[in-house]
């Protein structure tokens, strides 16, 4: 095993149409637990997030959830899993769960998914962390992305060598090999970032 202890789960807080979304979620949980692994995330039961704590958690898993205080009373039937830290802003939630893994995930989710793992990539290009980074394909949902990345590369506003920034998978089951086997690219910069002003 790697020293990987810890995957930053990125997700939807809905479930989403299909069941599939969920019963994927819920193997991701089991085959982190089953790998030792356990996991930092948005908080809360909603959804996605929820599903993957909760599995998580019922696993005999680690669980810790970083949300801001205004999700806390703007959500009053959501539950909290796990433990959870309690922060002011959005910003101050992402460089929490950044510090406090050593891989991203990426499941199916919405907005606030697209802009956490594409920071999560940014970062990576940017030399900020060499962290694994797996999305889970399930359903075909993340193919427009993986599109539009290779757009990216092939108009010239991302390096070819760059293109593995992200590792994509179609099953649950692929994630944690994914994760171990992960290889740094050669095109990330290289710059003296102070990560306390991340």
């Amino acid at each position: 095993m790697s020293n990987i202890k810890t995957v930053c789960v990125f997700c939807g807080s809905s479930p989403g149409v299909n069941p599939i979304y969920i019963q994927e979620t819920n193997a991701v949980g089991a085959s982190l637990v089953s790998n030792g692994l356990g996991i930092v995330y948005g908080g809360g039961n909603k959804g996605i997030m929820g599903a993957i704590a909760e599995s998580v958690q019922s696993a005999g898993g680690k669980v810790l959830g970083i949300i801001p205080e205004a999700m806390i009373v703007g959500f009053p039937e959501m539950s909290l899993v796990g433990e959870t830290i309690t922060v002011p802003d959005m910003h101050t939630r992402k460089a929490m769960m950044n510090a406090k893994c050593e891989a991203f995930v990426a499941l199916p989710g919405g907005l606030g998914t697209f802009e956490e793992v594409l920071e999560a990539m940014t970062w990576s290009q940017l030399g900020i962390h060499a962290k694994p980074i797996i999305i889970l394909n399930t359903n075909g949902f993340y193919d427009p992305l993986r599109s539009l990345i290779d757009r990216g590369v092939a108009e010239g506003f991302i390096l070819k060598e760059n293109r593995e920034i992200a590792i994509f998978v179609d099953t649950a089951a692929e994630v944690v090999p994914a994760i171990l086997s992960y290889k740094v690219p050669s095109g990330r910069h290289s710059m003296p970032w102070n990560e306390n002003l991340i």
